[in-house]
This record gives C-alpha cells, structure tokens and sequence, in this order.
C-alpha cells in the first residue's frame, strides 16, 4: 500500500480542476497546466479533492500509484504558488548575468556561455553569483537547473562551480608533498 498515494490532493480556493479526454487540467492563481492520465490508475474529483487509486491491484499500477499522486499534487501546488530553485556560483571569473529572455555565464571557457530561458519560466540574478529559476512546471524548472549546472559542475578540491543552494560537495584533499 502506498502511504503517499492514499492521501487525497487538497484543492485550494481559487483552484479549478477537470477531468476530461484523458487529460487533468488544473487552474489556478498562477496559470494553467495539464497532464496526461495513466490508464494504470483511476483518478476521481471529489469533496474538494482528487483522489488517485489504482485500478486493479496489479504490482505495476501500484507502483504507478504513489508517482502518480505526486504528479498531481505538483500541479496544484504549481498553480498556487509555483515553484523555484537557486542556483550559487563558486570560483574566480565566474558569473551569471540575466539579459531578457537569455541567461548569459562566464564559466572560465574562451566563450560566453548563452543559455535561452525556456517559456513558462523566469530567470534572475540578484548578483553575479546567484540565478534563481522559478515557474508553475517544477520538472521544467528542476530541467533548466540542470542543464545550467551541467555546464560546470562542483569539483571537490576547490569547489569552484555551480552548484544547487544548500547543496553539500563532499571535499577532498589535495596531494602531499
């Protein structure tokens, strides 16, 4: 038994969401967004809730279950308050800058890297060293993150990089003389 799954998602005030075509769709204070059903699992609006449950009890529609439920929570919470990630950048030169629909770093390359903000998200840099990225999506949202840390990630002599914010780089030891 999932014990995530079995938690019916809450439906704020100001919060509409359907059930049609194969498709729920949730909208909110914050825009709109949809998602594809899977058959494995039976999703029912009900009491101001929607509650996922599998459709037989087979292994693979209980393991879809909990996901599944968790997919749809994203969605609400999305819509009502969105979601962000903060990004913090270590080392000599290296820096970010937010210039409209584009996200310029200087990462210590021969090249500025230009990286275009996809659609649906928000990009700024309070300062040279920090991007915050924030949207209703939080897979787009956790997607661009990567890609931007991908780019240069935390080494663990220095720990110069890009690194998540309250991420923890395990430190190594240099050589000895």
């Amino acid at each position: 038994m999932s014990r995530i799954g079995k938690r019916p998602v809450a439906i704020p005030n100001g919060v509409t969401a359907n059930i049609a075509g194969g498709q729920l769709s949730v909208k909110g204070p914050k825009g709109a967004l949809a998602m594809g059903l899977s058959e494995l699992v039976e999703y029912r609006l009900e009491d101001g809730a929607i509650a996922v449950i599998p459709a037989n009890g087979s292994q693979q529609a209980r393991s879809h279950w909990g996901m599944q439920r968790t997919l749809v929570a994203n969605l609400v919470e999305g819509v009502t308050q969105g979601f962000s990630r903060v990004l913090d950048i270590t080392g000599v030169g290296y820096r970010a800058q937010a210039q409209g629909r584009t996200l310029k770093l200087q990462l210590g390359y021969s090249h500025d890297v230009d990286l275009a903000v996809p659609d649906g998200l928000e990009v700024k840099t309070p300062d040279q060293t920090t991007i915050e990225i924030s949207g209703i999506d939080k897979q787009a949202v956790g997607q661009f993150a990567a890609e931007i840390r991908r780019w240069r990630k935390p080494e663990p002599y220095k720990g110069k990089g890009i690194r998540y914010r309250g991420e923890y780089i395990f430190r190594k030891e240099g050589k000895k003389k």
